[in-house]
């Protein structure tokens, strides 16, 4: 692998092609990040759909998976060089990527990001790094396998540790920021920053980040506790989450942010919206707030259904969902403004 200062700075200025068609700078962009990792991590017109939870998007111009933390921050110096969009796609969760794909860099964290390093703060604390692409159930597993607390909630809730702390994941009363001391983020101009819990803006299902801001590292201090009592609290959630959730169709998670005093699958549900179906996209029979692909759904199908929910539970409930799952993507107008 090429040297960090030699990927920061290469020998034929990036900024030359910035007035080029959007193809010819994610081509210079393209061969700029094969040379800073490797041409495997670089990949050109990747479907979307095998990288996401609902299986569903068009292709990536670029996808790329970073070997290092000092090799992200690069290639998105570049990218912002270039004037090439970069987009964060994670694993894939609590996204619905648009059908025509999405233009420009996409980053997908992975086995360089999968870390978990533990340490002891004394007897009764221990803080835990972890990178942005490992499995937040994988972590809840492991936290309480050591017998520390403060992360039981997500036993439960799929996709990555970097996704949850852009949304501030939640379930059964505890939610990511809680246990959170600090983020290491890259940003659109590639510079690498640490934040602490006390400099971070968190809200309910949201982190306030810059734009293009991306996370590659969280830090977290849980206390001790009884692994007996937390293998039973883990069984408890996961056991509700099983009895309450669709199984068997790709799904993204839930799809609305819940009402203040309110559920939004109850509101679902009250509007007569269980089983409603949009091409292959339907709403779930099983729990109101989850759309699942049949099988054939196209991101239109499922954006249209949100907004079809969105009307029907603002006429008959007087209350307008917000979408919890993110969209990205290049999507046109009439889809855009769908919800």
């Amino acid at each position: 692998m090429i040297g960090i200062d030699a990927v920061a700075s290469p020998t034929t200025s990036l900024a030359s092609t910035g007035a080029a068609p959007l193809a010819e700078r994610v081509a210079v962009l393209r061969e700029f990040l094969s040379a800073a990792a490797s041409p495997s991590a670089v990949n050109v017109d990747v479907p979307l759909d095998r990288c996401t939870s609902f299986q569903i998007g068009g292709p990536a111009d670029l996808l790329f998976e970073p070997p290092s933390l000092e090799v992200l921050a690069a290639g998105l110096a570049a990218a912002h060089e270039l004037a090439v969009p970069a987009t964060c796609l994670g694993s894939g969760t609590n996204v619905l990527v648009a059908d025509a794909g999405i233009r420009g860099l996409v980053v997908r964290f992975g086995k360089a990001f999968e870390f978990i390093r533990w340490t002891e703060v004394d007897c009764a604390s221990a803080d835990v790094e972890v990178g942005a692409s490992v499995c937040l159930i994988r972590l809840a597993k492991d936290a309480v396998s050591r017998g520390f607390q403060g992360l039981e909630f997500a036993a439960g809730i799929p996709g990555s540790v970097g996704g949850a702390a852009r949304m501030n994941a939640g379930a059964f009363g505890g939610e990511i920021a809680q246990p959170l001391t600090a983020l290491v983020l890259v940003s659109a101009a590639g510079k690498i920053v640490e934040k602490s819990r006390e400099e971070l803006q968190f809200s309910y299902r949201k982190l306030a980040l810059e734009a293009g801001d991306m996370i590659a590292c969280l830090r977290f201090r849980l206390t001790r506790s009884s692994v007996g009592r937390l293998q039973q609290e883990v069984a408890r959630v996961q056991g509700k989450r099983r009895r309450n959730q669709p199984v068997g169709h790709p799904n993204a998670g839930s799809i609305f942010k819940n009402p203040p005093g309110e559920y939004a699958g109850r509101l679902i549900e009250k509007a007569g919206l269980k089983g409603r179906t949009e091409g292959g996209a339907q709403v779930s029979p099983e729990h109101a707030n989850f759309i699942v692909n049949l099988g054939s759904a196209t991101a239109r199908n499922v954006r249209n259904l949100i907004g079809l929910v969105q009307e029907e539970v603002w006429g008959r409930c007087g209350v307008w969902l917000e979408p919890e799952v993110r969209f990205i993507g290049e999507w046109d107008e009439a889809e855009a403004a769908g919800s």
